[in-house]
């Protein structure tokens, strides 16, 4: 589905992405974890459109996403839940929701899934007249992924989805993960810091130190792997 080939990307003049590569299978969900500016984020932001490659080539389903416009890539079918969650602070949980979905125009499905988000998150049901602005942190980046999930992607990136919430919270946007991945073929492309949480529900994860991959299996002998349990597991 995803195919990522010997990309360089750069800030300004620093080199934060050293020719990576990695796949994505259709139906997957795939981890990719790493210390603090290993350049996980700027990996999604390469596949978005947001940061350009200097070079490498990235694919989607065989089109080839450089130089191709965020909006562009969206319409694909790739859509991301980014990192500190960024939402619309002075709009309403609905109208989040609403703004997810701003290149469909199946109204009539649109207000179904709006209703399955609240299944999926209750939570947001209960506080679909609230002001974004004013919701828990989890409840927001339960907003984030759900607005994300409004576009029906075919492809859904998640950047540090638990990122600063309490364990209950985590465990909670964990299951759904996996149940957007399974029950609706949602492919799951997972940055995360929580390598423990991320690996268990993964099929496959990578390693990436300082803008290089140095390490890929599968998500279960990963967790079991040496020197990811001391890197990144506390063991």
């Amino acid at each position: 589905m995803l195919k990522i080939d010997n990309i360089h990307t750069y800030y300004g003049h620093i080199h934060a992405l050293k020719g990576i590569s990695l796949e994505v299978q259709q139906g997957e969900i795939i981890s990719l974890i790493g210390a603090n500016g290993a350049g996980k984020s700027t990996t999604l932001l390469s596949i978005s459109g947001l940061e350009q490659p200097r070079s490498g080539t990235i694919t989607f389903d065989g089109k080839e996403l450089n130089g191709m416009t965020p909006d562009k890539i969206v319409s694909l079918g790739i859509t991301q839940a980014p990192e500190g969650r960024r939402i619309f602070p002075g709009l309403t949980v609905l109208e989040n929701l609403e703004l997810g979905a701003f290149l469909r125009n199946d109204k009539k499905q649109i207000k179904k899934d709006i209703e399955f988000m609240y299944t999926m998150f209750p939570i947001l049901g209960e506080r679909r007249n609230q002001l974004g602005g004013t919701l828990s942190g989890g409840e927001q980046q339960m907003l984030t992924i759900s607005r994300a999930l409004m576009m029906e992607p075919k492809l859904l990136l998640l950047d540090e989805p638990s990122l600063g919430l309490a364990p209950i919270i985590v465990a909670q946007i964990f299951e759904e993960i996996k149940r957007v991945n399974r029950d609706y073929n949602i492919t799951v492309f997972l940055v995360e810091q929580n390598a423990n949480q991320a690996l268990k529900i993964s099929d496959r994860g990578y390693v990436l130190q300082n803008g290089v991959i140095t390490m890929t299996d599968t998500g279960e002998n990963l967790l079991k792997n040496d020197e990811v349990r001391k890197a990144y597991l506390g063991a």
